[in-house]
C-alpha cells in the first residue's frame, strides 16, 4: 500500500491519526514526532473528537457522573465502557472488607514479597485463586501486564522452546515474546484447524518444548476460544496450554471459575493467567499452575521479583469479590441475561461476532467518522469505547460495549436508541 510523504512540521487540518505518527518514527526527529502527535491531539480537541481520559466524578457503576471535556460541567452518563462487569467496585461487602483489612494490616508492604515478606491475606488470596482455577498454586503480580510478561520471559527461552499463539493475543503477551526473544508462531484467530496444521507442518517446532497460548474471552470481539479443541490438540502434540482468562474469570462457568470451566476442561489447562482489572474492578494479576511451576516463577519472573507486593486494599477487595461470586451467583446470572437482551436489540446494527461473555462489539460503517460519532454518544450520555485504526484495521473499526450486571433493561434500551441516533446522524451513506 502506498504511503504519502509526511512533512516534518505539523500544518493542521491533516486529520493525522496514530498510524501516521508511527510512520513518522522512521525518518523524523524526536522533537518532530512529539510536535506532530500533539498537533493531532489539539486537532481532535478542536473538532470535539477527543474523548480519551474522561474524568469520572462518582463511583464507577452502571450510572456515573462525568466531567464533560468541553463544557467542564458534570454530566450524568450510562456506563457501557467499564470492565466492572459484576459491579464489585461498589459492592458493600467489598468496601467493608477493604476497610477492615486496612485497619488490621495497613496499606501496603513497601517492597517485593521475596525480600520484604508478605501477609496472610496475600497467602489466602493465592489459595483462593488456586481453587478458583483448579490449580496447585498461584503467584500474584502487580498488574495483568506484568503477569503475562513475567510468565513468558521466565518460562519460554529463545533456543529450546516455541510458543504458538492466537493472532488476537493481548499486547502484553506479544511484548513478553519480544523480551524473551522467543520463537513464536501465530495461528488464525480461533481456528483449531490452522493450529493443528502449524504443529504438524512446521519443522522448526520439532524437538522443542511447545506452548499453545490462547485467551478465554477476546476483548476486541467478545468471543471465546474453543478450549475443548485446543486442549485436544495440545495433548496430541505434547504441548503445554497457556490460558489468559482476564475477561472470563468470575463471568463464565456455572461457578464463575472462568472459560475453562465453561468448556469443561479446567483440570486440563496447564497454566492460567488472569487479571484483577476486569470483573474484580481493581488492579493486579496472577498466574496459576503446578506448585513446581509457581515456585520456579517466584525466582525467575523479573516482573514479580522486582515489583512491590499488591497493596492490602486490592488483596482484600479481590478476596471479597471471590466470596461474592460464590455466595451471590445471581450477579453473574443477571449479567448474562443483560448480554442476551442487548445482543437481541443490537444485532441489526452489525455485531462483529456473537457475544459469549460480557463484551459486545458493533462494526462501524465504513462511511462513518468514528471520532465524531463517539462524541455523539457522549452528548447523549452514553459512555462507550471506540476502537479505531490502527489498533484494528481501517475496515474493522468498532465500538466495544461492556455490559454490567447492574444495568437495567431501560439502560440497554437507551443505549440502543442512541446507537440508532448515531447510525442515522453520523453515517455519510
Amino acid at each position: 500500500m502506498e504511503t504519502k510523504e509526511i512533512t516534518s512540521t505539523y500544518q493542521g487540518g491533516e486529520n493525522i491519526d496514530l498510524n501516521t505518527v508511527l510512520l513518522m518514527n522512521r525518518n523524523s526527529t524526536f522533537r518532530d514526532r512529539i510536535k506532530h502527535f500533539n498537533g493531532m491531539i489539539k486537532e481532535s480537541i478542536d473538532e470535539k473528537s477527543n474523548l480519551y481520559r474522561r474524568v469520572i466524578l462518582s463511583p464507577a457503576g452502571s450510572e456515573v457522573l462525568v466531567k464533560d471535556i468541553y463544557t467542564h460541567e458534570p454530566q450524568k452518563m450510562l456506563m457501557f465502557g467499564s470492565n466492572n462487569y459484576l459491579d464489585l467496585a461498589n459492592h458493600p461487602l467489598v468496601l467493608k472488607k477493604v476497610k477492615d483489612a486496612m485497619s488490621a494490616f495497613g496499606f501496603g508492604i513497601g517492597g517485593p514479597p521475596l525480600l520484604n515478606g508478605t501477609t496472610k491475606l496475600h497467602a489466602e488470596l493465592e489459595e483462593r485463586l488456586s481453587y478458583l482455577k483448579q490449580a496447585e498454586d498461584t503467584l500474584l503480580f502487580s498488574s495483568g501486564y506484568n503477569a503475562n510478561v513475567g510468565l513468558v520471559t521466565a518460562l519460554i527461552s529463545s533456543k529450546n522452546d516455541c510458543v504458538v499463539y492466537d493472532e488476537y493475543s493481548h499486547a502484553s503477551f506479544f511484548d513478553g515474546i519480544k523480551m524473551a526473544k522467543a520463537s513464536g508462531t501465530s495461528f488464525k484467530h480461533n481456528n483449531a484447524a490452522d493450529l493443528e496444521k502449524i504443529l504438524q507442518d512446521n519443522t522448526k517446532l520439532r524437538g522443542k518444548n511447545k506452548f499453545i497460548a490462547v485467551e478465554g474471552v477476546y476483548s476486541m470481539d467478545g468471543d471465546t476460544a474453543p478450549l475443548d479443541k485446543i486442549v485436544s490438540i495440545a495433548k496430541k502434540h505434547h504441548a503445554m496450554t497457556i490460558l489468559d482468562d482476564a475477561h472470563g474469570t468470575l463471568i463464565l462457568g456455572d461457578q464463575g471459575h472462568g472459560t475453562a470451566e465453561a468448556y469443561g476442561v479446567q483440570k486440563e489447562i496447564d497454566i492460567t493467567m488472569g487479571t484483577f482489572s476486569k470483573a474484580f474492578a481493581v488492579t493486579g494479576g496472577f498466574v496459576s499452575g503446578s506448585k513446581e511451576l509457581i515456585n520456579y516463577l517466584r525466582f525467575f519472573s523479573r516482573s514479580y521479583m522486582f515489583s512491590a507486593s499488591i497493596p492490602i486494599p486490592v488483596v482484600a477487595g479481590v478476596l471479597a469479590g471471590i466470596e461474592i461470586s460464590e455466595n451471590e451467583p445471581w450477579h453473574r446470572q443477571k449479567l448474562m441475561e443483560n448480554v442476551t437482551y442487548a445482543k437481541e436489540k443490537l444485532s441489526k446494527y452489525g455485531l462483529v461476532t456473537a457475544p459469549e461473555a460480557a463484551i459486545i462489539t458493533l462494526s462501524v460503517p465504513p462511511t462513518m467518522n468514528i471520532r465524531k460519532a463517539s462524541y455523539g454518544f457522549h452528548q447523549k450520555g452514553i459512555f462507550i469505547n471506540s476502537i479505531e485504526y490502527p489498533a484494528v484495521p481501517l475496515n474493522e473499526q468498532r465500538y466495544r460495549i461492556s455490559i454490567m450486571s447492574s444495568h437495567t433493561k431501560s439502560h440497554i434500551d437507551r443505549l440502543v436508541d442512541t446507537v440508532d441516533y448515531v447510525w442515522n446522524n453520523f453515517n455519510d451513506h
